[in-house]
């Protein structure tokens, strides 16, 4: 049987409590990835919003933490990367909303 997932703590990913254990560990490495993507996005539009160019770095800066995070856990496996993205989504849709309050 093949192994989606490569832990390098060593938990056991053909049982259910290492799958269990490597689901919780994507979603909330996603949901706390998440949380500082989307709580950055106001900084970074109120930095634009006053011209202050700093901002494009700052934008920069939370695509590569983003995606230096996500390719990490990538490396981890399959099934922490989708857990993390559900995270990441999670994340998004209690910090930004659903926009259904601009309609």
């Amino acid at each position: 049987m093949t192994s989606f997932v490569n832990l390098p703590f060593g938990l056991e990913t053909g049982h259910v409590p290492g799958l269990l254990a490597t689901l919780v560990f994507g979603l909330l490495a996603g949901m706390v990835l998440g949380a500082l993507h989307f709580k950055s996005l106001r900084l970074v539009s109120d930095r634009l919003a006053q011209g202050d160019m700093t901002a494009i770095a700052l934008q920069l800066g939370r695509f590569a933490v983003l995606g230096v995070a996500l390719f990490g856990l990538a490396k981890l496996g399959a099934v922490p990367l989708l857990a993390a993205t559900a995270g990441i989504l999670v994340a998004r849709s209690l910090i930004v909303g659903d926009g259904s309050a601009n309609r």
